[in-house]
């Protein structure tokens, strides 16, 4: 249907908007592209702020041009960008290495996975970046995470050959969704659940 060319690096971060109207991708040339999925003959966006690959990229549940992008090692930095005007609207320094970012569909919340140097996982408030919890996930840099389709369990996988489960955004009673109510922050903690090995 369509190849789409705009990485000078192997791409290694790749994220459809839920409503399908635009495709994020990262690459190890340090590249943000957005994509218009009505146009795809070039990104309609190129972001050039990492200073690392970027393999991290989530949008925002209840905000549709929304999109957080996490860099690798040498930048781990979280950038926060409107993909309508293609302003930056916010960053966080993280201090280490950004593997994986997911949205919480019930609290105004981001979780962040890391590898180099503290292989961790971390909650920040939205939009004021406040850092609500930091536990230390695996022995070595986790990889991937994904979020449970109820969006309260996060699982994890890292290169120390294990993969765990995490209650991170458990709804509490009488909450109501992040974009129906623009709920607080959950103050959520982490808590293990499972290790697989």
């Amino acid at each position: 249907v369509a190849e789409l060319v705009s990485h000078t690096g192997e791409v290694c971060g790749l994220e459809w908007r839920p409503d399908g109207a635009q495709l994020a991708t990262g690459g190890n040339d340090n590249l943000v592209s957005i994509w218009d999925a009505r146009s795809l003959n070039a990104p309609k966006f190129q972001k050039t702020n990492h200073k690392a690959a970027v393999k991290a990229l989530a949008w925002c549940p209840w905000q549709s041009n929304l999109l957080a992008t996490g860099g690798g090692s040498h930048d781990r930095m979280i950038h926060f960008w409107n993909t309508t005007s293609g302003a930056r609207t916010n960053s966080i320094d993280t201090g280490s290495q950004v593997t994986s970012l997911k949205w919480s569909t019930s609290y105004k919340e981001l979780v962040s996975s890391s590898g180099f140097p503290d292989n961790s996982l971390s909650i920040w408030s939205y939009p004021t970046l406040v850092k609500n919890v930091e536990i230390p996930a695996h022995e070595s840099r986790v990889l991937h995470s994904c979020l449970s389709p109820d969006g309260q369990m996060l699982a994890t996988a890292a290169a120390d050959e294990s993969l765990k489960f995490w209650k991170v955004f458990e709804k509490k009673a009488g909450a109501s969704s992040a974009g129906a109510s623009g709920a607080a922050s959950a103050k959520a903690s982490l808590t293990k659940t499972t290790t697989i090995r």
